[in-house]
Protein backbone atom coordinates (compact mmCIF):
# COMPACT_ATOMS: atom_id res chain seq x y z
CA UNK A 1 0.00 0.00 0.00
CA UNK A 2 1.66 3.48 -0.84
CA UNK A 3 1.45 5.62 1.85
CA UNK A 4 0.62 9.48 2.06
CA UNK A 5 3.95 10.92 1.83
CA UNK A 6 4.81 8.25 -0.90
CA UNK A 7 1.75 9.76 -3.28
CA UNK A 8 2.84 13.32 -2.56
CA UNK A 9 6.23 12.67 -3.77
CA UNK A 10 4.59 11.36 -6.37
CA UNK A 11 2.80 14.40 -7.16
CA UNK A 12 5.27 16.85 -6.17
CA UNK A 13 7.85 15.16 -8.60
CA UNK A 14 5.26 14.88 -11.31
CA UNK A 15 4.74 18.41 -11.32
CA UNK A 16 8.53 19.44 -11.46
CA UNK A 17 8.22 17.69 -15.00
CA UNK A 18 8.72 13.50 -13.82
CA UNK A 19 6.80 12.18 -16.31
CA UNK A 20 7.32 8.98 -14.85
CA UNK A 21 6.52 9.79 -11.61
CA UNK A 22 3.50 11.33 -12.42
CA UNK A 23 2.41 8.16 -14.50
CA UNK A 24 3.57 6.06 -11.18
CA UNK A 25 1.16 8.35 -9.10
CA UNK A 26 -1.52 7.88 -11.11
CA UNK A 27 -1.16 3.81 -11.42
CA UNK A 28 -0.89 3.96 -7.35
CA UNK A 29 -4.04 5.65 -6.93
CA UNK A 30 -6.33 4.06 -9.55
CA UNK A 31 -7.12 1.07 -6.85
CA UNK A 32 -7.22 3.37 -4.14
CA UNK A 33 -10.12 5.57 -6.18
CA UNK A 34 -11.84 2.38 -7.46
CA UNK A 35 -12.25 0.93 -4.14
CA UNK A 36 -13.77 4.50 -2.79
CA UNK A 37 -16.12 4.96 -5.78
CA UNK A 38 -17.32 1.42 -5.17
CA UNK A 39 -18.37 2.00 -1.26
CA UNK A 40 -19.90 4.95 -2.62
CA UNK A 41 -21.80 4.22 -5.95
CA UNK A 42 -23.82 1.28 -3.68
CA UNK A 43 -27.47 1.09 -5.93
CA UNK A 44 -27.42 4.54 -7.77
CA UNK A 45 -26.71 2.85 -11.16
CA UNK A 46 -22.78 4.11 -11.23
CA UNK A 47 -19.71 2.63 -12.38
CA UNK A 48 -16.96 2.75 -10.01
CA UNK A 49 -14.28 2.12 -12.67
CA UNK A 50 -15.45 5.46 -15.10
CA UNK A 51 -15.61 7.36 -11.98
CA UNK A 52 -12.33 6.44 -11.08
CA UNK A 53 -10.68 7.01 -14.81
CA UNK A 54 -12.83 10.73 -14.53
CA UNK A 55 -11.16 11.52 -11.32
CA UNK A 56 -8.03 10.61 -13.20
CA UNK A 57 -8.30 12.77 -15.51
CA UNK A 58 -9.50 15.39 -13.60
CA UNK A 59 -6.30 15.03 -11.01
CA UNK A 60 -4.16 15.44 -14.01
CA UNK A 61 -5.86 18.20 -15.62
CA UNK A 62 -5.73 20.17 -12.55
CA UNK A 63 -2.47 19.12 -10.75
CA UNK A 64 -1.52 22.30 -11.01
CA UNK A 65 -3.76 23.27 -8.53
CA UNK A 66 -2.43 21.24 -5.77
CA UNK A 67 -1.04 22.72 -2.57
CA UNK A 68 2.64 21.06 -1.67
CA UNK A 69 2.07 22.21 1.78
CA UNK A 70 -1.22 19.87 2.12
CA UNK A 71 -1.58 16.42 2.26
CA UNK A 72 -2.46 14.89 -1.54
CA UNK A 73 -5.14 12.35 -0.54
CA UNK A 74 -7.17 14.86 1.04
CA UNK A 75 -7.17 16.99 -2.09
CA UNK A 76 -8.11 13.84 -4.70
CA UNK A 77 -10.73 12.19 -2.09
CA UNK A 78 -11.97 16.23 -2.55
CA UNK A 79 -12.08 16.05 -6.64
CA UNK A 80 -13.40 11.92 -5.88
CA UNK A 81 -16.25 13.65 -3.84
CA UNK A 82 -17.06 16.24 -6.82
CA UNK A 83 -16.88 13.84 -9.78
CA UNK A 84 -19.08 11.32 -7.77
CA UNK A 85 -21.78 14.19 -6.86
CA UNK A 86 -21.48 15.40 -10.62
CA UNK A 87 -22.31 11.95 -11.24
CA UNK A 88 -25.53 11.90 -9.32
CA UNK A 89 -26.37 15.32 -10.63
CA UNK A 90 -26.15 14.02 -14.08
CA UNK A 91 -28.58 11.33 -13.94
CA UNK A 92 -30.90 13.99 -11.74
CA UNK A 93 -30.96 11.27 -8.69
CA UNK A 94 -29.97 12.31 -4.99
CA UNK A 95 -27.15 9.81 -3.57
CA UNK A 96 -28.60 7.42 -0.87
CA UNK A 97 -29.14 9.71 2.38
CA UNK A 98 -26.62 7.48 3.91
CA UNK A 99 -23.89 8.01 1.29
CA UNK A 100 -24.83 11.54 1.19
CA UNK A 101 -23.34 12.33 4.47
CA UNK A 102 -19.50 10.85 3.64
CA UNK A 103 -19.62 12.18 0.07
CA UNK A 104 -20.11 15.58 1.87
CA UNK A 105 -18.06 14.94 4.41
CA UNK A 106 -15.31 17.85 4.40
CA UNK A 107 -14.41 18.61 7.97
CA UNK A 108 -12.26 16.12 9.67
CA UNK A 109 -11.47 14.80 6.64
CA UNK A 110 -7.70 15.20 7.16
CA UNK A 111 -7.73 13.38 10.41
CA UNK A 112 -9.49 10.79 7.98
CA UNK A 113 -6.14 10.36 6.36
CA UNK A 114 -4.25 10.03 9.66
CA UNK A 115 -6.44 7.04 10.99
CA UNK A 116 -6.09 5.58 7.72
CA UNK A 117 -2.49 5.76 8.51
CA UNK A 118 -3.27 4.18 12.51
CA UNK A 119 -5.36 1.47 10.66
CA UNK A 120 -2.45 0.39 8.46
CA UNK A 121 -0.22 0.37 11.56
CA UNK A 122 -2.89 -1.41 13.44
CA UNK A 123 -3.12 -3.97 10.13
CA UNK A 124 0.10 -4.64 10.86
CA UNK A 125 0.23 -6.40 14.49
CA UNK A 126 -1.98 -8.82 12.65
CA UNK A 127 -1.19 -12.54 10.89
CA UNK A 128 -0.95 -11.53 7.19
CA UNK A 129 -3.64 -13.41 6.15
CA UNK A 130 -6.11 -11.77 8.79
CA UNK A 131 -5.17 -8.30 7.99
CA UNK A 132 -5.00 -8.90 3.91
CA UNK A 133 -8.46 -10.23 4.64
CA UNK A 134 -9.64 -7.04 6.51
CA UNK A 135 -8.04 -4.91 3.83
CA UNK A 136 -9.55 -6.65 1.23
CA UNK A 137 -12.83 -7.08 2.62
CA UNK A 138 -13.22 -4.02 4.59
CA UNK A 139 -11.22 -1.10 3.20
CA UNK A 140 -10.88 -1.94 -0.44
CA UNK A 141 -14.54 -3.12 -0.45
CA UNK A 142 -14.65 -6.66 -1.78
CA UNK A 143 -16.97 -8.98 -0.90
CA UNK A 144 -15.66 -12.39 0.62
CA UNK A 145 -16.74 -13.95 -2.45
CA UNK A 146 -14.37 -12.06 -4.41
CA UNK A 147 -11.05 -11.98 -2.17
CA UNK A 148 -11.53 -15.94 -1.95
CA UNK A 149 -11.43 -15.84 -5.41
CA UNK A 150 -8.23 -13.83 -5.88
CA UNK A 151 -6.47 -15.05 -3.09
CA UNK A 152 -7.61 -18.81 -3.20
CA UNK A 153 -8.80 -19.42 0.01
CA UNK A 154 -12.25 -20.86 0.48
CA UNK A 155 -15.14 -18.23 1.82
CA UNK A 156 -15.55 -19.98 5.52
CA UNK A 157 -12.25 -19.12 5.37
CA UNK A 158 -11.70 -15.59 4.41
CA UNK A 159 -14.85 -15.23 6.61
CA UNK A 160 -12.65 -16.63 9.04
CA UNK A 161 -9.76 -14.73 8.61
CA UNK A 162 -12.16 -11.23 8.71
CA UNK A 163 -13.70 -12.50 12.21
CA UNK A 164 -10.44 -13.05 14.14
CA UNK A 165 -8.46 -9.83 12.67
CA UNK A 166 -11.71 -7.74 14.00
CA UNK A 167 -11.34 -10.18 17.30
CA UNK A 168 -7.24 -9.52 17.12
CA UNK A 169 -7.70 -6.36 16.91
CA UNK A 170 -10.32 -5.57 19.38
CA UNK A 171 -8.45 -6.52 21.42
CA UNK A 172 -5.33 -4.60 20.84
CA UNK A 173 -7.23 -1.65 21.25
CA UNK A 174 -8.23 -2.87 24.82
CA UNK A 175 -4.89 -3.65 25.48
CA UNK A 176 -5.00 -6.93 26.03
CA UNK A 177 -2.18 -7.71 23.33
Amino acid sequence: MTSEDDLKMLMIEGLRGDGRAHEELLRAIAPILTAYFRRRCGSGGLEPEDLMQETLIAIHEKRATFDTSRPFTVWMFAIARYKLIDAYRKRKRSPPTEELSDILAVEGFESAVSARMDVDRLLGFLPSKQSDALRKTKIAGLSVAEHAETSGLSESDVKISVHRGLKGLAARLRGEN
